[in-house]
């Protein structure tokens, strides 16, 4: 059951309303009432979708004013860091036999990293720690400011593109908030203006300018953004890593989590009103992506040797790569913005870029292009012509460049705004920006290094 507090209008008409302090419902824990929200006009009209499901009654929630949205990140920096030029790059530890290591230091060691995650351009990375959380910019990498709360701690921290706006779950050995709970907050105010509760943990969130998503162990909701409205819920297989991703090309809406069964994954097509299941692999989903347009989905399974990309509109099998042969743990998946590249990062240590050969130019009549095209270059074996002899493995498609990391450290991945970059994040504090060139292929160059950890890096 999900319930939902938040400031209630004190007139009709939201956008001209300004609520007092005794109109703020304060969520549990809370010792004493919220100041009062300025109310602005909601700069996103309420979707087009008339929802076709029905909800069960206890998990509607009462409805009031949305949160208010601003577009200009820097407006956000309320407390702004002090130190007046980016910070200098900390030096990585290298050699011809080893990946690189950030530098560390006593502060950075002593902080305990609860959450890592970009925004939904991947021009930010939004962090989590048993202290509160921080936002990052990737592209010149510097901190944008930090929000510490007394060492109470935040387990999943969402951002909204670079507006005002974040949706915050307490973690951590002394949680901020309790963990069942999704809280919306205004950094304008330095402080939440409402809530989401539930009767389990939440183990993720994901936003849209129009739509929340709140993920659940088996359970996905979709709330309207504009009234908070609950829109549709979803039924899913055991889902501990949270796994779910939405499209965020405005007027389409495309939702992927886990399907009904093992390897399965269920995409939601909402302007369309349609459900589409896809068996994407044969043992349980472990990860996937989804490109912007909500067009193609990345899934890979818990074997994690073959990453398969399907078209989310009917389902078929574009085109699939292989990690590797021995068995790993897929941490994260991304495309390109222009979908022409596919990034993977896994337990192995070793960040992979694979060449799309999809055909974006296909209408629903359309046969898509095999994978497997002959006449398509490829980084496959050259033994590929007696594929019909040898085992799979030898004309598989291979990563077009690499780039090696330490083993068992978690790290995500996601494309630069700058041509031909990644960016990697890791769980130890890292931050590596690398670049790969698509002709010569093999290992990308590391172009800077960061830990992002480091207090003395930014004050």
């Amino acid at each position: 059951m999900a319930s939902v507090s938040i400031p209630l209008p004190t007139s009709p008409t939201a956008s001209d309303a300004s609520a007092s302090a005794s109109d703020l419902v304060t969520g549990p824990g809370s010792s004493s009432v919220a100041p009062s929200p300025v109310i602005h006009p909601n700069p996103f009209p309420p979707p087009q979708i008339d929802p076709e499901e029905e909800e069960e009654e206890e998990e509607e929630a009462n409805i009031g004013d949305p949160p208010k949205l601003d577009e200009s990140f820097e407006d956000v920096t309320s407390q702004p860091t002090t130190s007046s030029s980016s910070p200098q790059p900390v030096p990585a530890t290298t050699s011809s036999s080893s990946p690189p290591r950030v530098a560390e230091n006593d502060a950075a060691l002593s902080l305990l990293l609860l959450h890592l995650s970009f925004n939904q351009d991947h021009g930010c990375f939004a962090v989590g720690t048993d202290r509160g959380f921080r936002i990052y910019n990737c592209d010149p990498f510097r901190e944008i400011f930090r929000r510490d709360f007394d060492g109470r701690g935040i387990g999943v921290v969402e951002m909204l593109f670079r507006c005002n706006i974040l949706a915050l779950v307490g973690g951590g050995p002394n949680p901020k908030y309790p963990p069942n709970q999704v809280m919306i907050w205004d950094d304008h105010q330095s402080r939440c203006i409402g809530e989401l509760a539930f009767r389990s943990e939440v183990r993720a969130v994901r936003l849209r300018r129009d739509k929340i998503i709140v993920v659940l162990d088996n359970k996905i909701f979709v709330y309207n953004f504009a009234d908070l409205q609950l829109m549709h819920q979803i039924e899913t297989v055991p889902n501990p890593k949270g796994l779910c991703a939405v499209s965020q090309q405005q007027g389409s809406l495309v939702l992927v989590c886990p399907g009904g069964q093992k390897g399965q994954v269920r995409v939601e097509h909402y302007g369309a009103r349609r459900t589409k299941f896809i068996m994407a692999h044969d043992s349980r989903i472990a990860c996937f992506a989804l490109s912007q347009d909500g067009r193609l989905i990345a899934t890979a399974s818990s074997k994690g040797t073959l990453v398969r990309i399907f078209s989310t509109v009917d389902g078929t099998l574009l085109q699939e790569v292989r990690r590797g042969a021995d068995r790993a743990e897929i941490y994260s998946l991304a495309f390109s913005s222009d979908m022409q590249w596919l990034a993977v990062s896994s337990d192995k240590g070793t960040v992979h870029v694979f060449s799309l050969k999809v055909n974006l130019g296909l209408t629903a009549n359309d046969k898509p292009r095999p994978a497997s095209d002959s006449n398509a270059p490829t980084q496959s074996s050259h033994l590929s012509f007696i594929k019909g002899v040898l085992p799979k493995y030898f004309h598989s498609e291979w990563s077009v460049a690499q780039f090696r990391l330490h083993e068992n450290t978690h790290y995500i991945v996601a494309f630069g705004h700058q041509k031909n970059t990644v960016i990697i994040l890791g769980m130890d504090g890292s931050f590596f920006q690398c670049q790969f060139d698509p002709a010569a292929s093999g290992e990308m160059k590391q172009l800077v290094c960061y830990n992002f950890l480091k207090s003395d890096s930014f004050y």
